[in-house]
């Protein structure tokens, strides 16, 4: 799976995205460590604190479907419709911590894309440094 493609599935996600309230419409495709792609989208909800990110809908759907480790997500998100957004959708603070979780910080890769063409690219370790993981539980 290459980065471009990824992009393109997280695109695609983004048409799924429920944001009556914003109009900030997100998607996120997820590659997990046997191959496949997870997409999740946002979910908005009139009471705010109960809305849910892209990526941990990725996430989520990924863990309920047995998968436990993953590789790198790209994100697509913006007010924009059609094949450009107006910034780059970085993750927030629950979803880094979520990655985290599951992820490699050092070697796991995200993607923030505002097209196909214009992607920035980081580890998770660069986006959430010093952070608190399962490795430090044991």
């Amino acid at each position: 799976m290459n980065d471009i493609k990824l992009t393109e599935m997280a695109f695609e996600a983004r048409k799924a995205s429920y944001a009556p309230y914003s109009g900030y419409r997100v998607g996120a495709a997820l590659l997990c460590e046997d191959g496949s792609v997870i997409s999740g989208c946002n979910v908005e909800n009139s009471s705010y604190g109960l809305c849910n990110c892209a990526e941990r809908t990725a996430v989520f759907c990924a863990v309920s479907e047995g998968k436990r480790r993953f590789k790198a997500i790209a994100i697509a998100g913006g007010t924009e419709e059609g094949d450009t957004v107006t910034g780059y959708a970085f993750p927030c603070g629950a979803c880094r911590q979520v990655l985290r979780e599951f992820c490699d910080p050092s070697t796991f890769k995200i993607i923030v894309a505002r097209s196909i063409d214009d992607r920035k690219e980081f580890t998770l370790e660069g986006l959430l440094p010093s952070s608190f993981g399962p490795d430090n539980l044991s």
